[in-house]
């Protein structure tokens, strides 16, 4: 249809093509849950090398520099007094009564240590975070199914009130059809013409509504897929004419069965290296030193400079810890415990959502089959009953009766498909 204004020729918006497939995976690229998902599977990637860290060598540096201030005299030299005692003791020191001190100590080192053997603290710890890595990846699949079967969920529904539209069109077409016939019969009584009269604006009516409900679906499938929400759209997958038949067969796995299973192994993992901290740690150090000091600090690095080096290995052995790693370990099993109990429960309630779906979308396909016959049959009857009329064989009231009967069968025909579609879809989001 092409509308004027101002002498040029507007020819109508092009309508974009969706279909079911390009809005799922519209609505899958914005979805901000599944944006979440995927954070959060990166920051525990990030995690697990935090904990790798510390199997690896670890190397700290340090540099201190002084100068010793003789608290007595601040602006002499450092001097220590010798008691004569020592003098004493020490022959070659007899006499001297003072030795002096540099006053400015520089120090620099080195340390090296890398763990040999921790009893499987870091092994544990790793483990439980590639377990908590695993949770996330199933988490973000279950995510994504829910997106998914939400975004099916929507695009049919926005399909649905395009149909509702049509129906309500049509059946505003046959009261209005069904009145012209009336007045050009010259024959019209005061009683055919009123009941006529209100079953339009009651369609009419009806008519608006499903326009407004289709808008609101369309703006919303829009948002949802990232789409301008002035672009209109044209749904192009149609509601199926078949459904086939769907066997009942046993659960296999779930993305939650997935997350139960890691979360047990993951406390478990933590369990043990809780157990862990109890026990010795045996690792190599390592150590450089460097030392200078003077009593002049331009010539700290000149004279007096000594260095040393040693290597070995450390022994650290916890004593006592109050008992606090073997609380963590029981509080980690007690968890375990709990992913265990909660992972049996899932799989059997699960596994009958997932039985139930197939039972309901195979009880609802064969119900379309009567349903569908009905409508026919309800088809029939109004052709007939719109021949009578037209005829001057039967009232307006009879008509307005048999034409709401096939109206409200094509809604229930509609909501049915819609129905089975919609546990596919389950049956989809629990065994895919």
């Amino acid at each position: 249809m092409r509308k004027f204004y101002g002498g040029f020729c507007c020819m109508p918006a092009i309508s974009m093509d969706l279909s079911l497939n390009d809005a799922v995976q519209k609505i899958v690229s914005e979805s901000h849950d599944l944006k979440k998902a995927d954070a959060n599977l990166k920051k525990a990637q990030a995690s697990l090398d935090a904990v790798n860290a510390n199997r690896w060598f670890n190397i700290e540096g340090t540099a201190t520099y002084m100068n010793l201030v003789d608290v007595a005299r601040p602006l002499d030299s450092y001097n220590v007094k010798l008691p004569p005692e020592i003098g004493g003791i020490i022959p070659q020191l007899a006499g001297i009564g003072n030795i002096e001190v540099p006053d400015n100590i520089f120090m620099a080192g080195v340390t090296i240590t890398q763990p040999i053997y921790t009893f499987g603290k870091i092994g544990n710890a790793v483990d439980s975070v590639r377990s908590a890595i695993k949770m996330s990846e199933y988490s973000k699949e279950m995510v994504s199914r829910e997106v998914k079967y939400a975004a099916a969920d929507m695009y049919w529904t926005a399909k649905m009130t395009d149909e509702i539209v049509k129906i309500a069109q049509k059946d505003l077409d046959n009261a209005i059809s069904a009145k012209k016939k009336l007045s050009g019969a010259g024959r019209a009584n005061r009683g055919n013409l009123v009941k006529i009269e209100s079953d339009i604006a009651t369609k009419q009516i009806n008519l608006s509504d499903a326009e407004f409900n289709r808008d609101t679906s369309h703006r919303m499938l829009k948002i949802l897929a990232g789409i301008d929400v002035d672009e209109p759209l044209n749904l192009t997958d149609e509601f199926p004419q078949d459904f086939p038949e769907m066997e009942s067969k046993k659960l296999s796995n779930t993305p939650e069965w997935q997350i139960l299973n890691q979360q047990v192994e993951m406390y478990e993992s933590r369990a043990s290296s809780q157990r862990a901290n109890g026990y010795p740690t045996l690792a190599a150090v390592g150590a450089y030193d460097y030392v200078s000091m003077d009593k002049d600090f331009n010539n700290m690095f000149n004279k007096n400079a000594t260095q040393a080096a040693y290597w070995g290995l450390a022994l650290k052995v916890p004593i006592f810890s109050g008992g606090v790693n073997r609380a963590n370990a029981t509080v980690d099993v007690m968890n375990a415990e709990a992913a265990r109990q909660d992972l049996d429960k899932s799989k059997k309630v699960t596994s009958e959502k997932y039985t139930n779906a197939i039972k309901q979308y195979n009880h609802l396909r064969e119900n379309l089959k009567g349903l569908e016959n009905a409508r026919n049959l309800a088809a029939k009857a109004y052709g007939f009953s719109r021949d009578r009329f037209a005829a001057g064989q039967t009232s307006a009231v009879e008509l307005a009766d048999v034409s709401s009967g096939l109206y409200q069968l094509d809604m229930a025909l509609l909501n049915a498909k819609y129905k089975i579609l919609m546990s596919a879809e389950s049956i989809k989001k629990l065994g895919e």
